[in-house]
């Protein structure tokens, strides 16, 4: 009975009008945004583009840009963006209390030609960032695409997701001494609707539970953008994802947690971070204007997260 009331509660909550982006002001017309806070308090999100966009705020409200991560160009990424200062794409940030981590990817759209690299910094501000080399890559003959990393960090164990399109979501371990891959790859979310349109994996822990979510369907198309944010859950990291009516990961499955609403299109390319008031959840979303930082509260209380 309490697992019936559960369903019921998440439904209502699901069904219910969804929550527009929380409250930011400054800087705030980025793509992909991954959000980190050191130790002093300061935020950082850093965000597709030339170089990788870096953002920061006292507050995680007020916003100001601050450069890039590569001012001086990437040139180890060319291969993979076909040009020379190539945008770079969905990157992700962890902060261990000393060093930001970076995972970032470099390809050309509707390619599986693409590589995922690793950088570290003792600050995370502009030009401080040393290149640690590449993480994985992928051909036109791989079958899955080495774009949109996420990093888990799950005690002494780090794996890192990632996977567009194609055959959808994979995952491998990585060592935390080197952050370069140490296992093979494994899958864990596919869709076959759509072109099997899902990729910007993030996994989050809460509780029991290791949270996947996902974007559905089509980003980058400003107002016509039908992006959308999904879930599932697992006991395991690295296989066992379900939704929320019991449908596996890898046979499509995917619980609507944010999609378009009102003048909000699009939301997705998310990043899931720990902060003193909970979890947080950060996208982008477009209006018409252009694509916008969104940051938002998640609730997990019925076992499934919930925008407020």
């Amino acid at each position: 009975m309490q697992r019936v009331i559960a369903f019921l509660l998440l439904f209502v909550a699901l069904c219910s009008a969804q929550v527009g982006p929380g409250t930011v002001t400054g800087n705030t017309a980025v793509h992909d945004p991954t959000m980190c806070k050191d130790s002093s308090g300061t935020y950082f999100v850093f965000s597709t583009g030339v170089g990788i966009e870096i953002r920061t705020s006292p507050d995680r409200t007020a916003w100001t840009y601050r450069g890039l991560v590569w001012p001086n160009g990437a040139s180890w990424t060319d291969t993979y963006t076909g040009v020379s200062g190539g945008s770079l794409w969905a990157p992700d940030c962890y902060y261990d209390g000393s060093t930001f981590h970076l995972y970032y990817s470099a390809s050309t759209f509707g390619s599986s030609h693409s590589a995922i690299f690793y950088a570290t910094s003792s600050t995370g501000l502009p030009g401080s960032f040393t290149n640690k080399g590449l993480v994985t890559s992928t051909t036109t003959s791989s079958g899955y695409n080495a774009i949109d990393p996420n990093l888990l960090v799950d005690g002494s164990n780090w794996y890192l997701s990632f996977g567009s399109f194609w055959t959808g979501i994979k995952i491998e371990s990585v060592s935390p001494s080197t952050g370069l891959a140490t296992s093979g790859i494994t899958g864990i979310a596919q869709r076959t609707a759509n072109s099997g349109a899902i990729e910007a994996s993030a996994i989050y822990k809460f509780g029991s539970f290791y949270y996947l979510f996902t974007s559905w369907d089509t980003c980058c198309q400003g107002t016509s953008s039908t992006y959308n944010i999904r879930v599932g859950r697992s006991t395991s990291p690295t296989s066992g994802y379900v939704d929320a009516s019991g449908v596996a990961l890898t046979a499509g499955g995917g619980t609507l947690v944010l999609g378009t609403h009102g003048n909000i299109y699009g939301p997705g390319g998310q990043d899931i971070m720990t902060d003193g008031d909970g979890p947080i959840l950060v996208y982008h979303y477009y209006t018409s204007s252009g694509s916008f930082l969104g940051i938002n509260r998640l609730d997990f209380s019925s076992g499934w997260p919930v925008v407020v």
